[in-house]
């Protein structure tokens, strides 16, 4: 089993053929909302690629906050530690452009109120083969998290995201830490992948550091160094193609698959979900992980 302590956020998407500079305005070609958040869309990704995945974190009392539960229910989390709070659910506003970029703004709602993983969710934290991280929870609630995942000796994974100062407190807790290569550049002030993945794993075990169309890129403070290319499609929207990466690459990690070969796994789920509209609603199975790789 995997856990996931992190946000639910319902996504409000905006479609535009460019996105708006500052003080412009300009006319979109459609409107969704779908079920997201960097939390939830991992435990999505985790369980449709193939493992039981258990969330924990908070939604609020409103009508966004039943549909995230059923969502992440649908695709089978376990949502026992999912907690409901007064007062309105995370949302997030995001401009998709036609050539697939976004831009994001997250409003915390219930995901601010959460302090730290309660009693039943330490259990649920020691119980697991990964524990699944991200920046849209208060700050002192993550550590909290990660600390509690590294003394029951599970592996933290930590994605850097959004991207903001990171204190020792975490870092020391964390196993694995999945950046993109612009967080990797805040976190570390180096812009070249491989300076910035040997800054990382002064502080880190292990660093993946994805960098869009020219792959991936893994280190290991054993000196292990694995690089894999991009898998090549035409993306429509690659809002939630981050969160399905680690998704899924905490899943081959699981079931201990070599690491260029976990990250082909994530890196092709991924690919698949850039190729569709959304967060949730995008990310792959593991028949269709498996099918594309074969």
């Amino acid at each position: 089993m995997i856990s996931v302590f992190g946000s639910a956020n319902m996504d409000l998407v905006a479609y535009v053929s460019e996105a708006p500079g500052r003080g412009e305005t300009v006319t979109g070609h459609r409107f969704r909302t779908i079920p997201g958040g960097k939390g939830a869309n991992q435990a999505i990704a985790a369980a449709r690629a193939g493992v039981r995945v258990a969330f924990l974190g908070a939604v609020g009392d409103d009508g966004f906050g039943a549909e995230l539960r059923d969502t992440l229910s649908e695709a089978g989390v376990d949502v026992r530690g999912l907690r409901q709070v007064p007062g309105p659910s995370g949302i997030a506003h995001i401009v998709v452009d036609d050539a697939g970029g976004n831009s994001i703004i997250v409003v915390p709602g219930a995901n601010g109120t959460v302090a730290g993983p309660s009693g039943d969710d330490l259990a649920t934290i020691a119980a697991s083969e990964a524990l699944l991280l991200q920046l849209e929870l208060p700050m002192a609630a993550v550590v909290a998290a990660a600390e509690a995942g590294s003394v029951a000796g599970v592996p933290v994974v930590l994605t850097p995201a959004p991207a903001q100062p990171l204190p020792d407190e975490l870092l020391d807790a964390v196993t694995l830490i999945v950046p993109n290569e612009h967080e990797a550049a805040a976190i570390t002030g180096a812009t070249a992948p491989e300076a910035a993945l040997d800054a990382l794993l002064e502080r880190v075990e292990e660093a993946v550091i994805t960098l869009g169309s020219e792959g991936a890129l893994y280190g290991s403070r054993s000196g292990e160094r694995v690089r894999v290319p991009a898998v090549e499609v035409k993306a429509v929207d690659t809002t939630a193609a981050g969160d399905t990466f680690v998704g899924a690459l905490a899943v081959a990690r699981a079931e201990r698959l070599p690491m260029a070969d976990a990250l082909r796994f994530a890196s092709t789920a991924a690919a698949l979900s850039v190729q569709r509209e959304g967060a949730s609603t995008s990310m792959p199975t593991r028949w269709e992980i498996e099918d594309f790789l074969t």
